[in-house]
């Protein structure tokens, strides 16, 4: 005859209490920041969304008493007036001419910049870096009145490439780069030497690939900046056939008269490439490693 023991179980309430008191008190301690963060997001979606909804709706009904948060009648002709009265299309062209080209050359530039600083060691290059850095404490209005005689001199005025060339050199982006390549370990760039590797294959081949979450962060700021910049383009460009969209926007603007539903519906169109500029590159920048790569 066999005879088994049985052991008393412990009730699964008595195992569930401790935790469903753990989550309680989890659940507890999130209301109020996941509150705050709610209402932090909707006091700063609201302007947006009202700026949103504003470009649907007719001019008449902009301003009338009292105001609406929705259209009450919605509409397109704001959107089409845009595109008749403006050579929205040749403007959007410059606009995005002048970001791109500059984005790209300025990646490179600071990049480079700040590799030579990080890297190599020479006096003129720690004269150089505090000369860079020197120029992050001047507002860049001081400057503009020499910028646009060089500008003239050089025979670039009236010219995309006179708004293009100023602004190649961020020294924000050099900054960047220079302490990002100063935490690389210079030991494997010996090694990459002993390899056989020349300067310009570690450049392009380590150090790039390791600085791309810097890399791409800095492209969309300075794509954002030169795609709202107005200053540098209003004292540059004077063809209105060479003017970028912030320009062209501006000259909605009349003395007496402001066609406000068209200067809303330009304005959503212009936003449009920055909004798909941040989804289509905001995953890369916050789910890269800047410390990839390396090893203690």
């Amino acid at each position: 005859m066999v005879t088994t023991t049985d052991t008393p179980a412990v009730a699964p309430t008595q195992r569930e209490q401790p935790d469903r008191r753990r989550r309680r008190g989890e659940i507890r301690r999130s209301i109020f920041p996941t509150t705050m963060l709610w209402v932090i997001a909707v006091l700063m979606a609201f302007p947006l969304l009202w700026f949103l909804l504003s470009s649907f709706k007719p001019g008449g009904e902009l301003f009338s008493y009292p105001l609406s948060f929705f259209p009450r009648e919605w509409t397109l002709a704001g959107y089409e007036d845009a595109f008749e009265r403006v050579d929205f299309l040749r403007y959007l062209g410059n606009t995005f001419t002048v970001a791109t080209v500059t984005t790209i050359i300025t990646v490179f530039l600071c990049a480079s910049t700040g590799y030579a600083l990080a890297k190599y060691k020479n006096p003129w290059l720690n004269v150089l870096g505090l000369c860079v850095l020197s120029m992050t404490m001047l507002p860049g209005e001081v400057i503009l009145n020499p910028l646009f005689i060089v500008v003239r001199d050089l025979g670039m005025y009236n010219s995309l490439l006179g708004v293009i060339l100023p602004s190649v050199l961020t020294p924000t982006g050099v900054f960047m780069f220079r302490q990002f390549f100063v935490t690389v370990p210079d030991e494997l760039i010996d090694a990459a030497r002993i390899d056989g590797a020349s300067e310009y294959s570690i450049f392009w081949r380590i150090m790039l690939p390791l600085a791309r979450p810097i890399m791409l962060t800095l492209a969309i700021v300075s794509f954002q900046w030169r795609w709202n910049d107005y200053i540098l383009p209003l004292i540059i460009l004077g063809d209105p056939d060479q003017f970028t969209l912030q320009i062209a926007l501006r000259a909605l603007v009349g003395a007496e008269n402001i066609n406000w539903s068209v200067l809303l519906s330009a304005s959503v169109l212009s936003m449009i490439p920055l909004v798909l500029l941040y989804l289509v590159f905001q995953k890369y920048v916050t789910s890269s490693n800047i410390n990839a790569g390396l090893k203690d």
